[in-house]
């Protein structure tokens, strides 16, 4: 059996912060949506995607890509926002197993209601404390963390350390 690699007293520190932070930054999120039009984070999150999108509709399976969900957790959301009339379902004619989801204008005009309130949110919870050069950090690490993003583990490089390039002319 394999030893685990626990984690040192630096990198114990840096993940939990990140889980407190991102917990406490999701609950606040959360409830200033809740009261503002009733929504949650994620139904948010559809809310705009499909407002985004060509004709304010996307297939089911993209919809959840995009607001990273299961399938299944997507459908009670979309149940849910269909129930209160935001959001429909059509059937997409080109592929009888597909659905689309609909944004309706009930649902554009809840979103175009909370979504100024959300951005000065989400603005007063990160962007005002971090500033500019944290935030472009923040970007940088964020890309890292990416599947596939480029890490400096995986590039040879350590956080810190410039290395300069010399060429084999």
């Amino acid at each position: 059996m394999e030893n685990p690699a626990w984690l040192d007293e630096d990198e114990q520190r840096v993940w939990r912060g990140f889980l407190r932070v991102n917990a406490w930054v999701y609950d606040e999120l959360e409830r200033d949506l809740r009261d503002r039009g009733g929504l949650s984070l994620i139904e948010y999150g559809i809310l705009v995607h499909l407002s985004e999108a060509p004709e304010r509709r996307m297939r089911m399976r993209a919809l959840a890509d995009s607001v990273i969900v299961s399938k299944s957790r997507l459908s009670h959301q979309i149940a849910r926002l269909e129930r209160d009339g935001l959001v429909r379902k059509q059937e997409c004619t080109d592929d009888r197993r597909g659905l689309w989801a609909v944004l309706t204008d009930e649902g554009a005009r809840l979103l175009a209601a909370v979504a100024p309130g959300h951005a000065a949110r989400v603005r007063a919870l990160m962007f005002d404390r971090l500033g500019p050069a944290r935030t472009a950090a923040l970007e940088g690490v964020l890309a890292a963390l990416e599947p596939g993003g480029d890490t400096p583990a995986a590039a040879g490089r350590i956080p810190g350390v410039h290395r300069a390039t010399v060429g084999n002319d």
